[in-house]
């Protein structure tokens, strides 16, 4: 596909239109997925998905991959949840491919209780946005309210950015899982403000940060 290259990327997001339901999720012979375990044994199950991966970079500017991002930001808010006593899977935890609707069965088979997909923008644009699917219970609105703000204030306390708010999409991710579901857009990687942040591990590291503070906090009211 061609053009612009948040289209093309939310266009694969969204799924092909014949996507029933998750019967038609493929089957992975050799799951690449990796589940860890924190301290405590009523540790609650969190779904880490970093967007993209293998074949599929995601947007590419300024000398970033968003794969590699995504899994950066995904793998430090693991090890800060993990180090809190909860369980975390993830669709993936190193450069390979997974199918959309394969990361929201085995989500919905894992039995996870949240789900965050990790994902960073494109377009021209700048700042930081979130989505929730387009019809959802409140579990799902309570979540989205909470891990949007947080993250957003992660961001802040090292660099104020942009707030472009909470949004509704029919992303694949969202529209066939089961838990409330949250996906995130941290920063748009084909500006060279924004990139500058991205390639900051420090920034990283906030906004990994405020991913983790917001889990816990809806986990805690659960």
């Amino acid at each position: 596909m061609s053009g612009n290259p948040l289209n093309r990327r939310r266009a694969i997001m969204a799924g092909a239109a014949g996507l029933a339901g998750l019967a038609a999720a493929p089957l992975v012979a050799n799951i690449a997925s990796a589940e860890t375990t924190g301290p405590s044994p009523n540790a609650t199950k969190v779904y880490l998905d970093p967007g993209h991966g293998g074949h599929d970079s995601g947007a590419a500017a300024n000398g970033l991959l968003e794969k590699n991002l995504n899994l950066d930001i995904a793998l430090r808010t693991r090890d800060l949840l993990v180090g809190a006593g909860h369980t975390v899977r993830m669709s993936r935890d190193s450069d390979v491919f997974q199918e959309l609707a394969w990361r929201a069965s085995d989500a919905n088979s894992w039995g996870a209780s949240l789900f965050v997909s990790i994902h960073i923008n494109a377009g021209g644009g700048t700042g930081f946005e979130s989505y929730r699917y387009t019809s959802v219970s409140q579990p799902t609105v309570d979540f989205h309210n909470r891990l949007h703000a947080g993250i957003l204030a992660g961001m802040n306390s090292h660099t104020p950015v942009t707030n472009r708010g909470m949004k509704t999409a029919n992303f694949a991710v969202l529209r066939l899982t089961a838990m409330p579901a949250v996906l995130t857009e941290n920063l748009f990687i084909d500006r060279a403000e924004d990139a500058a942040l991205l390639a900051d591990s420090g920034f990283i590291q906030a906004t990994a940060q405020g991913h983790a503070n917001r889990i816990e906090a809806m986990l805690a009211s659960m």
